[in-house]
């Protein structure tokens, strides 16, 4: 009787009319991981293909033109692109580098803190809320941003600025320079960009932080530790590389960014002097690119202007190499 029943629970076909142990099904598993697989490498190698095409043009536009300026390229500030070429990206640089500088100092405390709050302090009917209002300040358009600062807060810093530059005038930093409006300096396009960066900082942190082991806060907790205790010895530990990578993504945004710093940042007449204080003007790798953009008309002149498109190319890998070279040591001190 057993054996009969044995038997027949063996022979009854599977759903489908499938044989389980005929290997259809691992057959058809194993096609589908293959293809997967294939489309995911053809993604990665798609993408260092066109990165490679990129800086092969970039490198190809500008040469023409750096062999035949007549100024220092790396050290010069200069900028003539007219019949006598004489081009330097000094300027550009320590805007472009300053005004990121300044925002990731400003921005990056705030968005830790914000996210610190909304993971570990606050409750969960005003989290889900808050942090959907500050995501949202990630999709306002750069020229916003720009109209934002420009018309209405240019006009409330200006004060300030001169406050701060009689008092702490005598370091380079913070020299007044004539000329220059409160509402229009390098200083002030930073802490323009620091709103700008802030939600990608904050979002990122934010989801880090929530993934922070349950079992590591429980020990601290279990040892005594109080809650900014159990915060510093396992929360931040844990999300510290989230937390790099959050900053060198809104670095990212901040080198780039054209628009709001075009409408805000003072232009420096030709033959200005350049000076290191955060309270000049002057113009950064992109806003230089994009307010010149109409004079464009083929050949060298405009060779230059890819020259600096590639100096900017090039920061924006460098930036990323060594956040990933400190994410990387991060993670095998941690293993």
């Amino acid at each position: 009787m057993s054996s009969t029943g044995a038997s027949v629970a063996d022979e009854t076909p599977s759903p489908g009319g499938r044989d389980p142990l005929s290997g259809d099904g691992a057959a058809t598993g194993r096609l589908g991981d293959r293809i997967f697989a294939g489309a995911t490498v053809g993604a990665g190698l798609l993408v260092v293909v066109v990165v490679v095409l990129v800086g092969i043009f970039l490198l190809a536009q500008a040469l023409p033109a750096l062999r035949v300026d007549q100024a220092s390229f790396f050290t010069s500030t200069q900028w003539h692109t007219g019949s006598t070429l004489a081009f330097g990206i000094a300027g550009l640089l320590w805007a472009t580098v300053a005004t990121s500088i300044v925002a990731l100092l400003v921005a990056v405390p705030f968005s830790v803190a914000i996210a610190l709050f909304l993971t570990q302090y606050a409750p969960r009917w005003l989290s889900r809320p808050a942090a959907g209002l500050i995501d949202l300040l990630a999709a306002v358009p750069s020229i916003v941003y720009g109209l934002w600062g420009g018309y209405i807060v240019a006009g409330k810093w200006a004060p300030i600025q001169d406050g701060v530059s009689t008092v702490l005038g005598w370091i380079p930093l913070f020299a007044k320079v004539d000329g220059i409006t409160g509402g229009s300096t390098l200083f002030f396009v930073g802490l323009v960009l620091a709103v700008m960066i802030l939600p990608i900082i904050t979002a990122l942190s934010r989801e880090i932080f929530d993934q922070t082991p349950t079992t590591h806060k429980e020990g601290a907790y279990a040892l005594g530790a109080t809650k900014w205790e159990m915060i510093r010895t396992a929360v931040l530990p844990f999300g510290k590389a989230g937390v790099i990578s959050a900053s060198m993504l809104g670095l990212g945004r901040a080198l780039g960014e054209t628009i709001a710093v075009m409408m805000i940042l003072s232009g420096l007449p030709q033959g200005a002097p350049w000076t290191w204080s955060l309270f000049n003007g002057g113009a950064t790798f992109a806003s230089k690119i994009a307010s010149d953009a109409s004079e464009f008309s083929g050949g060298l002149s405009t060779g230059a202007y890819i020259a600096a498109g590639l100096v900017l190319f090039v920061l924006t890998f460098v930036v990323n190499a060594i956040a990933r070279v400190i994410i990387d040591r991060r993670k095998a001190f941690t293993e």
